[in-house]
């Protein structure tokens, strides 16, 4: 059945996003203000200002204190708390910046050419710290599960593991991992880095070449959904063959045919790739075998979805 609640303005995260682009609540993050001083500080009209202001206050987002203002302990939990258990920082932000390349879905129907706008450095950053935000919830059981069977000292290839989340966790199990993303993301990410746990970043494109290894697994976390069958078919046999025998490729993705999301999810890649999309089961499976691997039925993990598949011998 539809939801029809849907059919409405997401008014709260157009909101939200405005203040953080505007500076609101990192101008309040240390103190308070008047809104004079905040209209200053930010660059912003005061009258607009005050709009804006009141629509976070009565949101729970602000509050005032005598002739200032303040954020709650809620939202600066929420901002700016990391050891919160509501603690997204500016995550969401990637999801706000994505709005009008699907504001241009009408145009994308017709020509079946992604949107136009191009990502920016900022942009870049808050998709990292999305994917680096909602990975962090399933990333200590997902190690568990790849690394079953595995040797203590397993050789892990993280394919697009940029934003670390999951290379941390496979580390602090034991494994040595070696995390192959985009040289911009490497540079982004490598001082965020702990110089403790065994972890190498390699500047690449998948698409191009992988790292020599050989690897006992071979982690795909998010990557395939960005492009078509040809680019995920050359994927597979370069990741056969910089793996030990025996060795394994784990792919964490969306699955069409498993529900509704997988399904949304496709337009998002549909307004923002040339090829990605979503792929069934049996897509995958044979994509794989065709690739020398044996594949199992994919586990579910958290709310992860993946596909394990062990090099022929």
């Amino acid at each position: 059945m539809p939801d029809v609640k849907s059919l409405q303005l997401p008014k709260e995260l157009l909101i939200i996003g405005a203040a953080v682009k505007s500076g609101i609540f990192e101008q309040l993050k240390n103190r308070a203000l008047t809104l004079s001083k905040l209209s200053v500080a930010t660059g912003t009209n005061k009258r607009a200002l005050w709009i804006v202001v009141e629509a976070l206050v009565s949101m729970g987002y602000l509050e005032h204190e005598n002739e200032r203002l303040k954020l709650t302990q809620d939202c600066y939990a929420v901002l700016f708390n990391k050891e919160s258990p509501i603690y997204l920082g500016s995550s969401f932000m990637h999801t706000y910046n994505l709005l009008p390349r699907w504001l241009e879905l009408p145009d994308v129907l017709r020509t079946g050419k992604p949107a136009s706008k191009q990502e920016g450095y900022e942009e870049q950053k808050k998709f990292i710290e999305a994917m680096s935000h909602y990975a962090r919830e399933d990333a200590e059981a997902i190690a568990e599960y790849c690394l079953q069977g595995l040797s203590a000292e397993a050789e892990v290839l993280d394919v697009g593991g940029g934003p670390l989340t999951n290379a941390r966790a496979f580390a602090r199990k034991g494994a040595t991992v070696t995390i192959l993303d985009l040289p911009e993301v490497i540079d982004m990410m490598k001082p965020e880095l702990d110089p403790e746990l065994p972890v190498s970043m390699v500047k690449g494109d998948f698409t191009d070449k992988l790292p020599e290894g050989p690897f006992d697994l071979a982690y795909l976390g998010h990557v395939c959904h960005i492009y078509g069958e040809k680019e995920n078919r050359k994927l597979f046999r370069d990741v056969a063959g910089k793996l030990k025998e025996g060795a394994m490729i784990i792919i964490n993705d969306f699955i069409r045919g498993t529900g509704a999301e997988p399904d949304i999810f496709a337009v998002n890649m549909l307004v923002n790739t040339e090829s990605g999309g979503t792929w069934t089961f049996e897509q995958y499976k044979t994509w794989l075998e065709d690739a020398g691997f044996t594949v199992f039925p994919y586990a579910v993990v958290g709310d992860s979805q993946l596909i394990k598949a062990l090099k022929q011998t």
